[in-house]
Parts: structure tokens; C-alpha cells; sequence
């Protein structure tokens, strides 16, 4: 590795100063180290593409911007975990220089993980913007706790309508966030699958769906009051009652380095959860 991006967060004055020490620990070695703000996106973006590899330091929501902006790039991301439980985060804060060795000479594997893709279209017309979603896209009401109603597509074939408080369309990477808390089930992050998971589902299916890869998701919502779309709990637009929303899977793919066993996803799992007795 000859070039390291590292990103911190901007609210956590830690972050700052771990970044600091990485990069004069990373330049005696003679890797040429960078330091952006993960808030920064559009600084970010010209810089990510000459790296070798996106060090990002904060917690999971900061994980998720780094992998937004390095998965077009195919530059690989490994994350030191600094917020409360870390599910992607690989690095500990206080034994971060030996894992750091270890990447640099090449002990390490790489984990693949599936993104989503979304856009949506108002009377017919496509949105300019496409979003790209390693977590999940949420479909859901406002501020008024009022249903909304979702037609749902599956490869342009009608699935059913829901009458909840929203639809999660989540990838494996998700199962353990927003769709966990509602119910969902956990999938192992290499899996392919796309989750479908009602929020408050109220005399409508309320059990979460499996679907498979290449499946597109198509979804017409329709409400009296305010509709919102979430991409990784980080973008946020608000829809309109008949608009569409699509989401398939991104030609993308966020590239993670490990230097954990293989095995690590459940013991993470089980106790940053603290579910082990």
C-alpha cells in the first residue's frame, strides 16, 4: 500500500486526533496518508479513487458514508470503531497499530458485501439523483403517525399492499440495523439476498421476505400526509402520494478488510449485542 485515506468524524475530537497518529504511524513506514472528513463528501470524492485503502474512524453511519463513496472506486475500506456497537468496524481504538501492520504487509482477507441502488419517479418522470445504499432504503410516514399504504413489486409482478408505518428494503449488511429492530432477521453479510420488512404492519403481512439477488423492488406509496424515503438512515426525500420508488441491487460493491478470522461475524454479533448467557 502506497496511499491511505483516512476519514474522521467531525463531532468526535478523538477521531481527530486517532487520525493524527495513524497517519504519522502510516508515513514512517513510507505510506503517504491523507486526512478527510467523512462529512465532506464532495473533497472526499476527489481524493478516494488514487488510494489504496479508506481507513474510516467513527462509528457505523461513518463506516456507511466511506463505503458510499469508495465501493465506485472498488478502493477497499476497513473501520476503526468508535461508536457504542460497531457491527462493521474491524479496529479496535485502543490496539489499532497491530492490525495496522498486518495490512501492511498483506495479512488480511477481503469481505465483499452487496449494495442496493434506488431512485424514484413522480408522475412517470424518473428523479436526477440515483442513491446508493449499503445499510437499507426505508419507505415510511412522517411525523404524523398515520399508515401508509405500499403497493409492492417484485420483478414488476404484484407482491401485495402494506398498510404500515413503512417498508424497509434492506441487504444482509442491514439485517442487523433498522430491519433487527423491527423484527427482521439477521442474514450472515456475504449472502446475496435482499430483505423486504414492514414497519407496524396493521391487518396486512407483516413477516419479513426473503428475496433473492437479482430481484427489483418496485414500490408505490400512497398517503394524505407525509412520505418519506431514507437511504442509510442518511438521505432523507420526501415523496409524494403515487410516486414510485425502485430499488435494485447496485453495481457496486463495498470491499471490507478483515484481519479477524473468518468466523468473527457471529461472536461480534452476539456480544456487542450482549445476547450470550
Amino acid at each position: 500500500m502506497h496511499h491511505v485515506g483516512i476519514l474522521h468524524h467531525p463531532r468526535k475530537p478523538e477521531s481527530l486526533r486517532l487520525a493524527a497518529d495513524i497517519a504519522a504511524f502510516l508515513e514512517e513506514r513510507g505510506v503517504r496518508a491523507w486526512l478527510g472528513s467523512a462529512w465532506d463528501e464532495p473533497s472526499v470524492l476527489a481524493e478516494i479513487a488514487e488510494l489504496d485503502l479508506l481507513i474510516s474512524l467513527g462509528g457505523d453511519g461513518t463506516i456507511l458514508r466511506a463505503a458510499r463513496m469508495a465501493a465506485p472506486h472498488g478502493v477497499p475500506i476497513v473501520g476503526v470503531r468508535m461508536g457504542r456497537i460497531g457491527f462493521l468496524a474491524e479496529i479496535d481504538p485502543a490496539d489499532w497499530e497491530s492490525p495496522l501492520r498486518k495490512l501492511m504487509v498483506g495479512d488480511y482477507w477481503m469481505e465483499s458485501r452487496m449494495m442496493l441502488q434506488t431512485y424514484f419517479l413522480h408522475d412517470g418522470e424518473r428523479s436526477e439523483h440515483t442513491y446508493e445504499a449499503l445499510n437499507d432504503v426505508v419507505v415510511s410516514r412522517g411525523s404524523l403517525a398515520r399508515i401508509v399504504r405500499i403497493h409492492a413489486y417484485l420483478d414488476d409482478a404484484y407482491l401485495t399492499t402494506y398498510a404500515a408505518d413503512g417498508l424497509i428494503v434492506s441487504t444482509a449488511t442491514g439485517s442487523t440495523g433498522y430491519s433487527l429492530a423491527v423484527g427482521g432477521p439477521i442474514l450472515p453479510p456475504e449472502l446475496k439476498n435482499i430483505l423486504l420488512v414492514p414497519i407496524a404492519a396493521h391487518l396486512s403481512l407483516n413477516r419479513a421476505v426473503v428475496l433473492s439477488q437479482g430481484t427489483l423492488v418496485r414500490m408505490q406509496v400512497f398517503s394524505d400526509h407525509q412520505i418519506i424515503l431514507t437511504v442509510d438512515g442518511q438521505f432523507e426525500v420526501e415523496l409524494r402520494s403515487g410516486d414510485e420508488v425502485v430499488v435494485g441491487v447496485s453495481p457496486n460493491t463495498a470491499k471490507f478488510l478483515r484481519v479477524q478470522r473468518q468466523d468473527y461475524f457471529y461472536r461480534n454479533l452476539m456480544g456487542r449485542l450482549r445476547w450470550q448467557v
